[in-house]
Order: C-alpha cells, then structure tokens, then sequence
C-alpha cells in the first residue's frame, strides 16, 4: 500500500504564466488564475502547502463584465469610522484603478487564511500590455479546464 504524497515547501517548482485578459470575462479569468495560483493544476496539490506559480495578469483594463454589471456591480468597504460606508461602481473602479477589479476577483476566490495572504502576492496585474518580469521568462497561460475537454 502506498502513502500519500505531500509536498514539502523546498520540492515544489514555481513557473511563471503570462495571462492577456483582453476580452475575457472577469470571472471566468479569475477562477482560472486563483486556481494556479493555489497550484491546484498541479498533481502535487497539498492544501497546506504553498505549491502554486506565479502569475502576470496584462491589459487589465479591457477586462469584459456581462449585462449591466458595468453599472449594476458595486464594491464597498468602511473606513471604520460613523457613516463611512464608501461604494463604488465597477465602471467608476476600473477607472480609476485600472488593476482593482482583477486583483478582488481573484482574492475573493483565495482561500481567507495566511497561505491565501500569501497566494495572492503571487499575482502581479498591469493594466497595459507592459510588465517587468521578462527575465522570469514567463509561459503562455495554458488552458487548466479540468471537467470539459474545451
């Protein structure tokens, strides 16, 4: 009978992936690259392990929103002080910080402990099609759909 394997934190092996998120649709993109970044790609997936890569997110800016949620999707935070209830529509967002709806769609699909405050310094979203992470030589984002075969 064989044991289970878990990855230890020095066996795992980082790679980099390059995603253009022009035209895509922002949850779809982001379920994809949280599921990378968890390593979940991986068939050495260990839940309490960090065995995720790295992922480089371009063109963030012309990220796609379906129907009205340009309008109708609103993100809010407190300031934590009497009446600070701040909103903000995806429309206004994106403007601007062009990287904002990107990042909190994927850290919304992290898992909410120390390994996910981990996880996602592992994104890095630019909002043009500039990056400083050439010498990481970064792989075309492959195509990670596990149940259908598209």
């Amino acid at each position: 009978m064989s044991e289970t394997y878990f990855a230890k934190k020095g066996e795992v092996e980082r790679k980099w992936y390059l995603v253009d998120a022009e035209g895509k649709t922002l949850g779809r993109l982001a379920t994809q690259v949280a599921k990378v970044l968890m390593g979940k790609h991986k068939p050495i997936f260990t839940p309490h392990t960090e065995c995720g890569d790295f992922v480089i997110v371009i063109n963030a800016d012309k990220v796609v929103l379906t129907g009205k949620k340009w309008d109708d999707k609103i993100y809010k935070h407190h300031t934590m002080y009497p009446g600070g209830l701040r909103s903000v529509s995806a429309k206004d967002l994106i403007k601007q910080k062009p990287t904002a709806l990107v990042e909190k769609a994927v850290k919304g699909m992290l898992p909410k402990t120390k390994i996910g405050d981990r996880l996602i310094t592992k994104l890095k979203v630019y909002a043009g099609n500039k990056h400083p992470h050439e010498a990481q030589q970064p792989a075309p984002f492959p195509n990670f759909h596990s149940k259908r075969g598209v």
